[in-house]
């Protein structure tokens, strides 16, 4: 069984709004008796008059008002998913899931990248949470994230890869009334006999380890750098932290002091999937890139 095509509601349309046959033809482009031919069909596919036609005019039955109210609202609808289609194949709308590490806020890294994404992406969602590093890899693969802010090295999976966005450098968070806490800088040495807590990123820890030829001693992991920091507050315990947390956070009991020696290097980097297909996540990565879409 036939039914209604979009054309019969193109011609149906143009008709009704020309109220001539011959005009709405040339609009069209068709020869005048087949458009007629084509409202006639649509005439019987619907099963009513549509139009009121003598020799001499055309006019819209009450069926046929009444048909064109909505025959004009599912053209634009159409027109109008046309054109999100349209954006949407560009990476100007869709969703973006993003992850991130504290540390990553902290640099200004995420608002920079964030930010002026959303300035020139309006069309698209951007969402953002903070996530463990350990559980960043696992979500990439399994889509709940797009794209994620961590601080390396980090294991990534297969098809999972990053690349650097910021660089910084580690420095030590002491107790206040620590004895170390009076000189500008430490050395990696005079650290032997004080207890770590081990932020997520814990590679300084253990480079500053390396270098003052010790076993660094561990105490807790308590998450997020917040909660490193209140550690250390509380006294008993130093910890290695990224720089960029001696310019955000002053936190009572707690000071910053330079590791000597050559710095330790620290950095942000964005993970994502290699293979990303969905337009809106390769624009925003392209964005994050410092690239132009």
């Amino acid at each position: 069984m036939r039914q209604l095509e979009l054309r019969h509601i193109r011609a149906f349309v143009c008709v009704a709004r020309a109220l001539h046959f011959a005009r709405a033809a040339d609009e069209l482009g068709i020869a005048a008796p087949s458009l007629t031919r084509l409202i006639q069909e649509t005439e019987r596919l619907l099963g009513v008059r549509l139009f009121h036609r003598t020799k001499r005019s055309v006019a819209l039955s009450a069926a046929g008002s009444a048909y064109l109210a909505e025959a004009l609202i599912a053209l634009d609808h159409l027109e109008r998913a046309a054109q999100r289609a349209l954006l949407a194949g560009r990476g100007e709308v869709g969703r973006v899931e993003i992850g991130y590490v504290a540390s990553a806020a902290y640099a200004g890294v995420l608002q920079k990248a964030v930010g002026g994404f959303r300035n020139t992406h309006a069309g698209v969602e951007v969402s953002i949470r903070e996530v463990p590093m350990d559980a960043v890899a696992a979500m990439l693969g399994d889509g709940m994230l797009d794209a994620a802010y961590v601080r390396p090295p980090m294991p990534l999976a297969t098809g999972i890869e990053a690349m650097s966005v910021h660089r910084d450098r580690f420095v030590l968070a002491l107790p206040a009334d620590s004895p170390l806490a009076e000189s500008a800088s430490v050395r990696p040495a005079q650290l032997r006999d004080q207890c770590f807590v081990l932020p997520e990123q814990e590679s300084g820890t253990f480079e500053v380890a390396r270098r003052g030829r010790f076993a660094a001693r561990l105490g807790p992991r308590p998450g997020t750098l917040a909660a490193v920091l209140a550690c250390v507050s509380l006294g008993g315990y130093v910890s290695v932290v990224p720089h960029t947390l001696a310019d955000c956070i002053a936190l009572p009991g707690v000071v910053y002091r330079d590791i000597a020696g050559r710095p330790i290097a620290s950095e942000i980097a964005l993970a994502f999937r290699q293979h990303e297909r969905a337009p809106a996540v390769k624009a925003f990565l392209r964005f994050a890139r410092g690239g132009t879409d």
